[in-house]
């Protein structure tokens, strides 16, 4: 299964942000940055400097998209490709399972910057962007995806909330404290601040009950849910998807850039071969590094 290849950029897929776009973006960036030491996980704090660097992410400069995929392919595997606004849950999903991320291009408009009710240009390259140059995030965020494959639709609404209270609007605990990695709250001032403040309710992660929690677009969320870790959250959800049924499981084969479906003992036998050769490499250098410390 190869869908979702990676776009061919051209000289037209860079954008020509007009004045009124670029102090937009410019508000939004200088009044987000402000809050990001105290209220984003130290992933995203890692990562913004590196996209200032290599992408142009500045108060006066909206990165091109261009920019910003090579430099997540080249940090997590991840691409980015434009689009005109939403997907449908299906559709949007099913692109992460092949690590594309579906983004806009558009700025919000300028009369209120601190606000949007559909996402645009900065809620893509300051939400989710820097957080998708993490590799365990981006994995993270494939497996959902993957796990939406073959779905009833019924069982795709539920991977999408779970992607909406995990991916957009979810907490972390760093050091005994409450830090954001949601795209939804990283981009918005006013829900970033509330939702580390005590007026938020905050529970637990659990896609079994988050599944069915409603989705707030034009107002902030009644609730909040927290993991301890990524690979926490990411361990929930890979327990949360063998529940669903459909008639085949999925794997990810990064040689080809395709999912491979195992539905029959040559599929899974050809992805054990893989892993095998991958096992038999990693204890190859387990060896060596023990001999060097003399283990």
């Amino acid at each position: 299964m190869k869908d979702h290849a990676p776009l061919r950029w051209t000289a037209h897929s860079r954008i020509e942000y007009t004045p009124e776009e670029v102090r937009t973006w410019g508000v939004v960036f200088r009044e987000l940055t402000k809050l990001y030491p105290t209220h984003a996980c130290r992933e995203y704090l890692k990562n913004l400097p590196l996209l200032t660097k290599h992408c142009g992410y500045r108060e006066d400069n909206i990165p091109q998209l261009e920019d910003v995929s090579l430099f997540l392919r080249e940090r997590s595997g991840f691409t980015v490709r434009p689009v005109a606004g939403y997907l449908s849950p299906r559709d949007f999903l099913a692109g992460l399972a092949f690590r594309v991320f579906n983004c806009t291009q558009y700025v919000r408009h300028g009369t209120d910057p601190l606000y949007t009710p559909e996402p645009d240009t900065c809620h893509e390259l300051l939400g989710h962007v820097p957080l998708l140059a993490d590799p365990k995030f981006a994995q993270f965020s494939q497996e959902i995806g993957l796990a939406s494959l073959g779905a009833s639709d019924e069982d795709v609404q539920k991977l999408a909330t779970c992607y909406f209270f995990t991916i957009e609007f979810g907490l972390c605990k760093q050091e005994g404290q409450l830090r954001a990695y949601g795209a939804g709250l990283l981009s918005s001032i006013g829900e970033l601040k509330h939702a580390l403040s005590d007026k938020a309710s905050v529970k637990m992660f659990d896609p079994r009950t988050t599944c069915h929690q409603e989705c707030l677009i034009t107002t902030f969320q009644d609730v909040y849910f927290v993991s301890e870790s990524f690979e926490e959250a990411k361990e929930k959800m890979r327990e949360f998807a063998k529940t669903i049924q459909r008639p085949f499981s999925v794997y990810y084969n990064p040689y080809t850039q395709s999912v491979d479906l195992l539905k029959d003992t040559r599929s899974i036998e050809n992805v054990v071969q893989d892993l095998r050769s991958d096992l038999t490499t990693v204890c190859d250098a387990l060896g060596k590094m023990n001999k060097y410390l003399g283990i």
